[in-house]
């Protein structure tokens, strides 16, 4: 695979297929989005017009056909598919990317890591958010002791959607994993456990509020770590006022920041990785201090570190030349999944859960 740009076959062309896998893959140096697979007119038109060069195909199962043609295969088709594709993909020789939730249970993700590592391929998860610009700049804080030893991490991923737009991802189909638990909360709960290790025990509230709804669009998630800190992750369509993405509280200082990552918007207006990609105003910039409220003015600005989405297909691309570590494995999907397990059970059972 030296030599020459690794070929990249891209399932599903929807949100993540359109907004986030194709330009990342576009961007990346060493990789060519060579084949899209869909069967819409539509999403054809566009892709086709995004990437003249793109090829299409109407099923997955043309990929395995020609499997021979591919360095990669991407999967960012709805939840309920995301098992059988990468299964397939992986029996035909192929490399693979999923998007998150890799699967619906840990049992399953880490049956995909074991049939990968069988056959001696890359099997990675598609965690952008771990390449927010507010995330960076946390871990960057926390390893380097601003906040001290952190007690208590609050995180919040809202949006202010009354009204429901319909498909897979507000299903209430048990095969569809649909709901901001697996959906949003897959990005939360790997963020905690990034930061601060393994759970040992889960919380839960997850409701449905919007009228019409059939999956949970407000849910709460109490996680407690090996190391002792408290996470409190919270994942909302119906929050009418919007509380700080990060409010991260430690022995020595706390820090407040809020609004999202611009990566995202910039992504779904049209915009490219390229020079001041992931940046964002001072005014967005969080604040670091201690007894003091940042809504006054209190605290010290911490400029955020850019956004760095394309670094995970660098790394993937670094991963099939090269052999070294993919950027997020199944493993770690699989542990983030006995969370989203753990906490829909609690919320179910109005219990806690000891994992």
């Amino acid at each position: 695979m030296t030599g020459r740009p690794l070929r990249v076959g891209l399932v599903g062309y929807g949100l993540a297929g359109s907004v986030f896998h194709a330009p990342l893959i576009a961007a990346t140096e060493g990789l060519v989005l060579d084949t899209v697979v869909t069967s819409a007119p539509e999403r054809r038109r566009q892709a086709r017009e995004a990437f003249p060069d793109v090829r299409f195909a109407a099923s997955a199962d043309e990929l395995w056909d020609r499997s021979g043609e591919l360095d990669l295969v991407v999967i960012a088709s709805p939840n309920k598919t995301h098992v059988p594709l990468a299964t397939a993909a992986l029996k035909a020789g192929l490399p693979v990317v999923v998007d998150k939730p890799v699967a619906g249970t840990a049992a399953e993700a880490r049956a995909l890591a074991d049939l990968a590592e069988e056959r001696g391929l890359l099997l990675s998860v598609f965690q952008n958010r771990r390449w927010d610009n507010d995330f960076l700049t946390l871990r960057s804080l926390i390893e380097r002791g601003e906040l001290g030893d952190v007690q208590r991490f609050e995180s919040r991923f809202e949006r202010w959607r009354p009204r429901l737009k319909g498909g897979w991802r507000e299903s209430g189909a048990p095969e569809e994993f649909g709901g901001l638990l697996y959906d949003l909360g897959s990005h939360v709960v790997d963020q905690a456990l990034v930061l601060f290790g393994p759970a040992t025990r889960v919380y839960a509230e997850a409701d449905v509020r919007r009228e019409g709804a059939e999956a949970d669009d407000d849910t709460f998630i109490a996680i407690t770590h090996a190391g002792g800190v408290r996470s409190h992750l919270y994942v909302s369509a119906t929050a009418a006022q919007l509380g700080p993405r990060f409010r991260v509280l430690g022995s020595r200082a706390g820090y407040v920041k809020h609004g999202l990552d611009p990566q995202e918007s910039a992504l779904r207006e049209g915009g490219r990785p390229g020079p001041g990609w992931g940046t964002e105003p001072e005014s967005m910039w969080g604040r670091l201090g201690a007894g003091e409220s940042p809504l006054t003015g209190g605290g010290t600005p911490v400029p955020s570190l850019p956004g760095a989405y394309p670094a995970y297909y660098a790394s993937i691309a670094a991963a099939l030349r090269d052999g070294t570590p993919p950027p997020v494995t199944a493993h770690e999907a699989a542990a983030a999944l006995d969370v989203l397990e753990a906490a829909r059970r609690s919320a179910r059972d109005g219990v806690a859960v000891t994992l």
